[in-house]
């Protein structure tokens, strides 16, 4: 019964379009051919048996579609109608899919006016909702609403996929990510295999090694809390170990004449 409409409106589509030249009588042929199945099969076989011995009233396609709709319509279309009103809603769809349906539905209720925009907004997903009620100037016609909410959900989707994209760690050229934060609030960056850190951590280079500020060869070195009392071996220096030394890797400058 729910698809005897849209079953009538494909067909009429469908003769407007490539049949208008066409006989009545092949019209009605045509739609007949596309009745099928369980109890519409046997109704056509019935209607076919009258159109052959002239009994019947079915003379033109728009007679067809009106025998249709009187045998397998519902009878009151009218109450499906608002409860289909009383019960949709948006969801997880788009409210171009939403205003489509709401719109089908909504032929034939009988709803207009405030009741008719009550029931819109009631489907709408409660943040549209919100934001359209709370606007400067609030839409005031189911026609307001229904263009007012399509263009807010598109400009809230388009809005949360830009944010996804920028969210996204940035390639460079050399292949390497950029992720967003670093180690110690730093960053990282770089082209052509290189990391460096920026702005939390000192540079790397690509072999790993750190490349940040040398260390004061005279600072007093803790060695895992056990007190900074040692005495470099190798240039005799108090404060230090001979790991750290720095007059251990200190290069001679020579100047040949």
């Amino acid at each position: 019964m729910e698809e005897v409409s849209a079953f009538i409106n494909a067909a009429r589509i469908y003769i407007r379009m490539k049949m208008t030249e066409e006989a009545a009588t092949t019209q009605v042929a045509w739609v007949l051919s596309y009745v099928q199945g369980g109890i519409a099969e046997a109704w056509k076989d019935n209607l076919m048996d009258e159109l052959a011995k002239g009994e019947s009233e079915v003379e033109t396609v728009e007679q067809l579609f009106s025998k249709i709709r009187n045998d397998f319509g519902e009878t009151s279309e009218e109450e499906r109608k608002i409860e289909q009103l009383w019960t949709i809603e948006q969801r997880g769809r788009t409210c171009d899919e939403y205003v489509q349906e709401f719109k089908k539905v909504a032929r034939g209720s009988s709803y207009k006016g405030r009741p008719l925009i009550e029931e819109f907004k009631r489907g709408l997903n409660g943040v549209i909702r919100r934001k359209l009620a709370e606007a400067e100037e609030p839409p005031t016609t189911i026609g307001e609403w229904q263009e007012r909410a399509v263009r807010l959900d598109r400009n809230q989707r388009q809005s949360r996929t830009e944010e996804r994209v920028l969210g996204r760690n940035v390639v460079h050229p050399g292949g390497n990510a950029q992720p967003r934060g670093g180690y110690g609030g730093g960053s990282y960056g770089g082209r052509g295999g290189q990391i460096t850190w920026r702005a939390g951590a000192p540079p790397v280079n690509r072999g790993g090694n750190q490349t940040g500020p040398r260390r004061d060869p005279n600072a007093m070195d803790v060695d895992r809390g056990r007190g900074g009392d040692r005495t470099c071996y190798h240039c005799g220096k108090f404060g230090h170990m001979a790991r750290n030394c720095w007059e251990r890797n200190k290069t001679r400058v020579v100047d040949t004449p």
